[in-house]
């Protein structure tokens, strides 16, 4: 008897510290060639780096390894790539740009895990902020570390309401369901909060296309208005910038993604004071973050801005330890509701629709100062924070309906 039960303690207590010095390898999908490669080839060496920074210390003791696949920003492709990393025993995916391959990847990992019990894929969403994605259209395998676009346009707009100068407001944005998702929360919420602001223009333009946005800045110029809302990111932010700039086009910006690589450098002296961005961190957080942006910049002088990459694996490495386990079945079960500390403070992914909760910040792009001493791309400017939101103003509520396994 008792030698039964020393076995069965012995096989126990194996098993709960089996994960300890295994190697987890995550596929990140995402554009390497077109007009967002700039974007892509940062998120990859972020993710590969936050991988090594995470494998010297974490709480489950495991390795992290990241395989990077080009999607060439196309759902297609990133169903390719879903299949190939799936080829290659990968379990974990992560992904970001673009709400149109999120979607597909989304789908395609609950219908995968569905018909392939004992070889689930979880599917760690870092950028792609369409609200359908943990609403109408929400899985149980995927989990958003990013705010969605509902979550940065309450607290945009809560800010918003108490700037007296914005009268006019001029939208613009991609024409996918990012694009259109923050076209609708703008209209939405500066219609119940600030009624007097006027929408004097729209416009949806095609998604990592366009070269030149000097004929739509010249009819945000003749709509009269002193606010543009854009939801662009990569080149499409970078180049309507900079027509902006080259118009001589005075309106105040407000943006979700203003640090993503190139934008800073079009910004630059002339977006001082005139382009705020909401997002979950921003260039000056001091602490630990301070120290990763340094060390990534001597490595690859390149800037650190996706503080999702830490999210990622902060939530697998906690999820992991809590489970004793890297299968995928119950770090998944362990990630759904769990609470952890992340580099933005506590957090929680909400267990109703795996949406990360989290505080967002207010930023303006301005010159440094010694209190905000980060200089993205070299430019002598930097964004700064002058409102923050804790996790519940920003909170927005979920329709999912989801279904478990």
């Amino acid at each position: 008897m008792k030698l039964s039960i020393l076995a069965a303690a012995a096989l126990c207590c194996g098993a709960a510290f089996a994960q300890k010095g295994e190697t987890v390898k995550v596929a990140w999908i995402d554009p390497l060639t077109g007009l967002m490669a700039t974007v892509g080839q940062n998120q990859l060496k972020s993710f590969q780096f936050m991988a090594e920074y995470f494998s010297r210390n974490n709480p489950a003791g495991v390795k992290f390894e990241v395989i990077g696949i080009d999607n060439k920003l196309s759902p297609q492709e990133s169903l390719n790539a879903l299949k190939s990393a799936i080829d290659q025993g990968v379990r974990y995916i992560v992904q970001g740009n673009g709400s149109g391959a999120a979607l597909a990847l989304s789908d395609a990992v609950t219908k995968h895990n569905e018909r392939n019990p004992g070889k689930e894929v979880v599917f760690l969403n870092y950028a792609a902020v369409d609200p359908d994605l943990t609403n109408s259209k929400c899985s149980y395998w995927h989990f958003r570390l990013d705010a969605d676009t509902s979550m940065k346009m309450e607290a945009l707009t809560t800010f918003m309401k108490d700037q007296s100068d914005i009268k006019n407001v001029y939208l613009i944005n991609q024409n996918y369901a990012h694009g259109h998702q923050v076209a609708k929360y703008a209209k939405e919420n500066l219609a119940r909060k600030r009624p007097d602001i006027k929408i004097v223009g729209e416009d949806l333009h095609p998604l990592a296309q366009v070269r030149d946005f000097a004929p739509y800045i010249a009819k945000i110029k003749a709509s009269g208005a002193d606010t543009v809302i854009t939801g662009n990111w990569g080149s499409d932010l970078t180049l309507l910038i900079k027509a902006a700039n080259d118009a001589g086009l005075n309106a105040k910006f407000y943006v979700y993604y203003g640090g993503v690589s190139g934008t800073p450098t079009a910004m630059g002296a002339a977006g001082e004071g005139r382009v705020y961005q909401v997002s979950y961190n921003h260039y000056n957080m001091g602490g630990e973050v301070a120290k990763i942006q340094d060390e990534f910049r001597k490595r690859f002088n390149d800037d650190w801005y996706t503080g999702a990459t830490y999210h990622a694996f902060a939530l697998l490495s906690n999820a992991m330890a809590q489970a004793k386990s890297t299968d995928p079945v119950k770090v998944a079960a362990a990630m759904s509701g769990l609470k952890f500390k992340s580099f933005n403070g506590d957090v929680e992914m909400r267990r109703t629709d795996h949406q990360l909760q989290q505080g967002l910040y207010i930023a303006r792009w301005q010159k440094t100062d010694a209190k905000n001493t980060y200089s993205p791309e070299n430019t002598g400017y930097t964004f700064v924070p002058v409102k923050y939101y804790e996790p519940y103003v920003s909170s927005t509520p979920t329709s999912c309906q989801m279904k478990r396994p």
